[in-house]
């Protein structure tokens, strides 16, 4: 693993009028791993998802990807010409669009530079869904008749097809059955052996210690804790989040 991280937040800080969102949160997500991020609500996770996304800027704070500093503001392409992926919690699927025409939006294939090329799409949303293990009946499925999961899965592919260093996950996990779950976390793993940096916005603790290699604990807006999983244990994770454990902001080496 490179000493180096992907992804740097230093002393990140946030307000919306009088009230403070995020106080001062620092992350540091390395190549290789997963990196969760827990805490109770209103403890600033939707807030700093936003900011590395740049839908919201910083008040304060620095922000570096690969050793560069981040915009603050960037569309949806910008963030792709950066190195970042994202699955959203609403993920941002269209539902009256099939299963290829989601995973290739945005870099729709074309023959002769305008024509769409549908056989071209179908091919490559097939080749996603086969590395990742996805079984669909037919990529031409409208993505609104599928399930929650299988919903949740498409949108993972999608973030997955466009091959950034960097993925970012909102509530991965959240409405999914146990079978649905542990699929999502195959598919991590195996992003993670393939040397991906991704950083996971969770509420689910069983799922964090099963596949998150590290994990920082947010209380309040502020960054209250860095532990290693292998290192930690649920009941001081949990002490962390409820403020139970005094702030710790050095963490983990």
């Amino acid at each position: 693993m490179s000493s180096e991280p992907v992804l740097s937040l230093r002393d990140v800080r946030k307000s919306f009028g009088s009230v403070s969102a995020l106080a001062s949160v620092s992350i540091d997500a390395f190549p290789g791993e997963v990196h969760a991020v827990v805490g109770d609500n209103g403890a600033g996770k939707s807030t700093t998802v936003k900011i590395i996304t740049g839908l919201h800027a910083p008040d304060g704070g620095s922000i570096e990807l690969l050793g560069e500093p981040l915009s603050h503001r960037r569309s949806t392409a910008g963030l792709h010409e950066h190195g970042i992926s994202v699955v959203y919690q609403d993920l941002a699927l269209v539902e009256c669009l099939d299963i290829a025409t989601n995973l290739t939006v945005g870099r729709l294939p074309r023959r002769f530079g305008f024509l769409l090329d549908r056989k071209a799409m179908r091919r490559d949303a097939q080749a996603v869904l086969d590395d990742l293990n996805v079984r669909v009946k037919d990529v031409s499925t409208p993505v609104g008749l599928l399930s929650g999961g299988q919903r949740q899965i498409i949108a993972i592919a999608r973030a997955v097809r466009l091959d950034q260093p960097l993925l970012l996950l909102d509530e991965p996990t959240a409405a999914l059955g146990v079978q649905e779950t542990a699929h999502v976390g195959e598919i991590i793993d195996r992003l993670k052996e393939q040397g991906k940096t991704i950083v996971c916005i969770s509420h689910d603790l069983d799922f964090v210690f099963r596949h998150a290699d590290r994990v920082t604990v947010l209380r309040l807006g502020r960054s209250v804790g860095t532990r290693l999983t292998r290192e930690t244990t649920r009941a001081e994770v949990v002490g962390l989040i409820t403020g139970a454990l005094s702030r710790d902001l050095d963490g983990a080496a």
